[in-house]
């Protein structure tokens, strides 16, 4: 099996990253190790297009490029890596989706030295193989934080932090201010933000009816509350408003990821899901709210000192299901009135605001 070490001084570094908007804000620990370890490379980020925002204003990269093949057969990997080859030559590869499909286009391209996790046949396609902690179990319950901070110590360049971080744009900050204008959210008042949707899923969705009352209770501790989310989710967002007996404003749809973290950057409080504003929450140090049930907090479990981690006490959960083929119970048993009373507590603290992680009993919301 191979056991190469990475170069010492790379010249030119490829990192596939994430595929999902949490993984990549938990990967930025890894990058700003990275760009410390390796100052005089050139590192290139390649990611979903959709995410490239995310890492807009950072100074890790020195260019971005899209994925192109995600999900996809033989033929897309291949021109894929024929992409990546014209744009190198790399001497570096980090891998790190677990994919045998990503590893693939790493080897095709003609990256010199590919960095990944031992996991299933890809191995084959790495000239380092990573060994994950023992302590991961089979299902790899591993902090993602801890996961790109493997890879990136394992390939020469020891962690510097593993705080979450992200970058505003002026022109970012722009777009959140026209979406909120728009909307009738004054920037002279406080802000409190909800995030009902979840991308993985209406599995890790809390009832909107539960949101709606939550955000009663904030606007009632005199904040406005924006209700936020993708245009897809543009359904949901509505019935939480509609639900509510308070005003609120729903601007889901307004802007993408980088209006988001502008948003984020001065929201007061975030209610959300076990999704991606989590974590762009979190990488502002914004007070969280956040409702877990189909997955599990082991995966998350770094950089929680503002959150508060609700979850019911039932037995099936964690499941990992995108749609729960029952009654939806580990979300549904997670009460309003206690999320509404951390909110708001969240609100009252501000920065001294310090979370819990507190598994419920079975009480009807």
């Amino acid at each position: 099996m191979p056991k190469a070490q990475a170069p010492e001084s790379p010249r030119s570094i490829l990192v596939r990253g994430p595929n999902w908007t949490g993984d990549v804000i938990m990967a930025t620990p890894g990058f700003r190790a990275l760009r410390a370890g390796f100052p005089d490379a050139r590192i290139v980020l390649q990611i979903q297009s959709g995410l490239r925002d995310l890492v807009a204003g950072a100074p890790w990269f020195d260019e971005v490029v899209p994925v192109t093949s995600h999900r996809q057969g033989p033929l897309a990997q291949w021109r894929e890596a024929r992409v990546l080859r014209a744009l190198g030559p790399f001497d570096l590869g980090l891998c790190l989706p677990d994919s045998f499909a990503a590893a693939f286009v790493m080897r095709m391209a003609g990256i010199r030295h590919i960095v990944g996790y031992r996991r299933g046949w890809r191995r084959v396609l790495l000239h380092q193989l990573v060994d994950l902690p023992s302590a991961a179990g089979k299902r790899v319950l591993l902090a993602r934080e801890q996961h790109v901070l493997g890879l990136v110590e394992a390939a020469g360049a020891p962690p510097v932090g593993t705080q979450l971080e992200l970058h505003v744009t002026e022109e970012e900050r722009a777009t959140a201010a026209q979406a909120f204008a728009a909307a009738g959210l004054s920037p002279e008042r406080p802000y409190a933000v909800l995030a009902p949707g979840a991308s993985f899923g209406p599995s890790k969705c809390w009832p909107a009816s539960a949101f709606a009352q939550v955000g009663d209770k904030l606007v009632r501790s005199g904040v406005q509350v924006a209700v936020i989310g993708t245009p897809a989710e543009r359904p949901l967002t509505a019935a939480v408003v509609d639900a509510m007996r308070e005003p609120a404003s729903d601007i889901a749809g307004a802007f993408g990821l980088g209006g988001l973290k502008a948003a984020m950057s001065r929201a007061r409080v975030l209610v959300c899901n076990d999704a991606g504003a989590r974590h762009v929450g979190v990488a502002f140090g914004v007070p969280s709210i956040v409702m877990m049930g189909p997955t599990a907090l082991e995966k998350t479990n770094m950089n929680l000192e503002r959150v508060s981690v609700l979850t019911a006490d039932v037995e099936c959960r964690p499941c990992y299901q995108r749609e729960c083929p029952i009654d939806h119970r580990c979300m549904t048993r997670i009460p309003a009135s206690v999320v509404a009373e951390e909110a708001e507590r969240a609100l009252a603290a501000g920065a001294e605001f310090r979370g819990v992680q507190q598994e419920l009993p079975e009480i009807a919301g």
